[in-house]
């Protein structure tokens, strides 16, 4: 006797939870008493939702769920970071991070479990790529860091008041879970995260920059990290597709979308004596003309399955005196929580690799011992 399958009530949209309603015969009203629920007050069990009627709750119960990742694993840096590995369907994993910064707590979280682009410089890229992530998961993942603090009272301060779509994975390559993801994130009775509070990261897949404005007016933010095609299609193999000015024109098309005059995050990781020299600079003041953008620089973060190196104090500072000249608010994002490996670029979890590109990458000890 086949069993029908629950729906995970945790990734729904107001409006898919609203029809969720309908198709029980209930009122619309439902939708929102069920999203504070879960989404405010952290509540996974239908039995403890006071507000909703005892036969309502037993049917709940027999249709859906409720269903949050599985914490394997969690760590607190020196710094404060928090990072979680979240066990998902499958056996795979995946990283979060809470990254704390006096009265604000910014959230990284994943889209994909591994990624399908191959950067050079990115850790996650070298594990392979296995699945998207569904809105629940991705939804699951701010659930359990606000839940992991144990006031959630939402009339007090929160402990996630930013959330970057920047972890594990191309969120542009998982289109429609991360936007009902990121719906879920903006909804006044969900996590409330401001327009100018919630980013979407992307190494540039054009097609769907091209069709954003359709779905949020979220901010962005470009993983560009070169100043050229040709070095650019070294660093992110997906340039070689999209190039950096086709890939510019859509973003001005998308921020030219958007109501307010908000400008772009420009990503550039600055690794040693490949993308960090003063020419680099020079040439990204240039290209970036016309581009309502700000800049934040990143020192290139090691790990085992690469070679490169961080750029010395000096030449990090040199690179960002010559975009300030340029006229680019430009920043240099501190680097936090690598004392247990949740800064930007280590992000790995556990991939069940069906890209088979994670055994080509042998840590360099094994090439040293």
């Amino acid at each position: 006797m086949s069993t029908v399958e629950k729906i995970n009530l945790l990734g729904l949209t107001r409006s898919k939870m609203e029809q969720f309603f309908a198709d029980l015969g209930e009122k619309p009203f439902r939708a929102k008493q069920v999203m504070q629920w879960v989404h405010q007050f952290g509540v996974s069990d239908f039995d403890l939702m006071t507000n909703i009627s005892k036969t309502l709750r037993t049917k709940l119960a027999e249709v859906s769920e409720i269903k949050v990742p599985e914490v394997i694993y969690q760590d607190i840096s020196s710094d404060g970071t928090r990072k979680w590995v979240m066990k998902m369907d499958g056996g795979s994993s995946i990283e979060t991070v809470l990254i704390p910064d006096g009265n604000r707590g910014t959230l990284c979280i994943s889209s994909q479990i591994g990624c399908a682009l191959d950067c050079s410089f990115c850790s996650t890229g070298k594990q392979g790529f296995n699945r998207n992530l569904s809105a629940a998961e991705i939804i699951g993942q701010i659930w359990v860091a606000v839940k992991s603090f144990e006031d959630i009272d939402p009339t007090k301060d929160r402990p996630v008041t930013n959330v970057v779509m920047m972890g594990m994975g191309e969120p542009l390559l998982n289109f429609d879970n991360v936007m009902d993801a990121m719906n879920v994130m903006m909804d006044d009775f969900a996590y409330s995260i401001s327009k100018r509070r919630l980013t979407l990261s992307t190494a540039g897949v054009v097609p769907a920059i091209k069709k954003l404005s359709q779905f949020t007016d979220a901010s962005i933010a470009i993983s560009l990290h070169a100043p050229n095609d040709e070095l650019r299609d070294q660093l992110v193999p997906v340039n070689q597709k999209y190039p950096i000015r086709e890939l510019l024109d859509a973003l001005n098309g998308y921020l030219e979308s958007l109501s307010d005059k908000r400008k772009a995050t420009i990503e550039y990781t600055l690794i040693a004596g490949v993308n960090d020299q003063p020419e680099h600079a020079r040439e990204l003041v240039e290209v970036l003309k016309g581009v309502p953008c700000k800049v934040n620089l990143i020192p290139f973060n090691p790990f085992p399955q690469s070679d490169y190196t961080k750029p010395s104090g000096n030449a990090i500072h040199r690179f960002q005196n010559i975009l300030v000249e340029g006229g680019y608010v430009t920043t240099i994002r501190s680097t936090r929580g690598d004392d247990i490996d949740a800064a930007c670029g280590q992000l790995v979890g556990k991939v069940e690799d069906r890209t088979r590109r994670s055994a080509k990458y042998i840590p360099l000890k094994q090439h040293t011992s």
